[in-house]
């Protein structure tokens, strides 16, 4: 049986295999290849020039303006979000919160919205004149309206803050899921011992929702070095490059400066980069699994 069981598997394998390679691993492939190419996307035949554009983009400050605001959120956006999203979670799961369903089904609705039009109705809230936020602020003594989006030194807070919003929820679930598959038995003999609702918090709960919280972290990642929907309809970049991210760069490189070589340079950049950032999460958080 051993020896025939690959005639069973292969069949149903191979077309997995072959979708995969056409619709994933072949643009993969021409995409590094474009890369090495001045190509305009007019020609049928792009100009090979090797490895030009990835010298042109180690001295590209744009490249390396969009590159620091992916590492300012890299930075920042998971560890909010996760601490928000456990906080909550373990709230609502261990606390006396009353109406927690409702909690649960609030916090998650951004996940059903489509990112473009988050990005639409924040941009009403912050807007200027209109938005919620200036009427508070308006409120609270403001004499003038704050550009929450045209002030360079703020807006690349605001549009991070959306996208904490957005996936708080997901996140708070993912965890409460995982809250509630630990046996009951484990808090209460703590409890017991004369534990404190943080000790059950950091020595059951975090230890036992590690392996979730990794790929979590690795899924926060990713996101942090995309971060084009948000950012291309809240401010496209704006104001004065202050929000541009790696992938509204490469998106300005293509599709307004017809420059498709060297963007899609750059978007193999962002692949490489979020490639070696999920590997070293996982590297560095790695630790031994519990079971129970």
């Amino acid at each position: 049986m051993s020896k025939n069981k690959y005639h069973i598997i292969i069949p149903f394998l191979l077309p997995a295999v072959v979708l995969y390679a056409v619709f994933v691993m072949f643009p993969y492939g021409k995409a590094i290849y474009i890369s090495l190419t001045k190509w305009r996307g007019l020609t049928p035949n792009p100009e090979f020039i090797g490895l030009e554009n990835f010298q042109k983009l180690l001295g590209d400050d744009l490249f390396w303006n969009a590159l620091s605001h992916n590492l300012i959120y890299l930075i920042f956006i998971p560890a909010i979000t996760l601490s928000i999203a456990l906080y909550l979670a373990f709230l609502l799961t261990h606390g006396k919160a009353r109406f927690s369903r409702f909690y649960r089904v609030t916090f998650f609705f951004p996940q059903v919205m489509s990112l473009v039009a988050i990005g639409v109705l924040w941009s009403f809230v912050y807007h200027p004149t209109i938005g919620i936020l200036s009427s508070i602020a308006g409120l609270l003594g403001a004499k003038e309206p704050i550009a929450w989006l045209g002030n360079p030194d703020v807006a690349l807070i605001a549009v991070g803050a959306v996208v904490v919003w957005q996936a708080v929820g997901f996140y708070m679930v993912l965890f409460i899921a995982g809250m509630e598959s630990i046996p009951v038995s484990y808090y209460e003999a703590a409890t017991i011992d004369g534990a404190s609702r943080w000790d059950l918090f950091w020595r059951i709960t975090l230890p036992m929702l590690w392996d979730t919280i990794r790929t979590a972290m690795v899924f926060l990642a990713i996101g942090a070095i995309d971060m084009f929907a948000i950012t291309q309809t809240m401010t496209e970049g704006g104001p004065n490059r202050s929000t541009d991210v790696l992938a509204t760069y490469v998106y300005d490189r293509a599709f307004l400066k017809s420059n498709f070589g060297y963007a899609t340079a750059v978007a193999v950049a962002m692949f490489v980069l979020a490639f070696l950032l999920s590997l070293l999460t996982m590297r560095a958080t790695q630790r031994e699994s519990l079971e129970y």
